[in-house]
């Protein structure tokens, strides 16, 4: 079964930490071992783990990908959002995470993320769940 996530947005461009909700679906399901497959259906906006310690490291990672990928550069899509299509791609619609006894399988400092390049909007993660409980 694929489960789905709504994810309201507030910025242009941010990361949302989602690792609790992502926890809370693997506890609800007693699924105790597994992998957990997340997938963006969306072409401005993507998923990533990185450090949740430090709340300055998302903002490092937005500042630079908005200063190699500009949000004004003469591209050709009529949008005019071909910058978060660039940094989607770059960053990734998808992440797999093993889960052992009941929990996600991160490291000490890792966090999932979503990132939003187009915002502010509402958005959909896709989460399908394959374990035994």
């Amino acid at each position: 079964m694929v489960y789905g996530l709504t994810i309201s947005t507030n910025s242009k461009t941010e990361m949302i930490d989602i690792t609790n909700k992502v926890q809370s679906l693997i506890s609800d399901l007693s699924l105790s071992s597994g992998i957990c497959t997340l997938f963006v259906p969306h072409t401005t906006a993507a998923v990533t783990i990185n450090e949740n310690a430090d709340p300055t490291v998302q903002q490092d990672i937005l500042k630079e990908l908005n200063k190699v990928i500009p949000f004004e550069d003469d591209y050709q899509h009529l949008e005019g959002n071909s910058a978060a299509h660039i940094k989607s791609t770059l960053v990734g619609c998808s992440q797999q995470i093993i889960i052992e006894q009941g929990e996600l399988a991160l490291g000490t400092w890792q966090g999932i993320y979503f990132c939003e390049f187009d915002g502010p909007r509402s958005r959909k993660l896709k989460i399908k769940l394959v374990g035994k409980e």
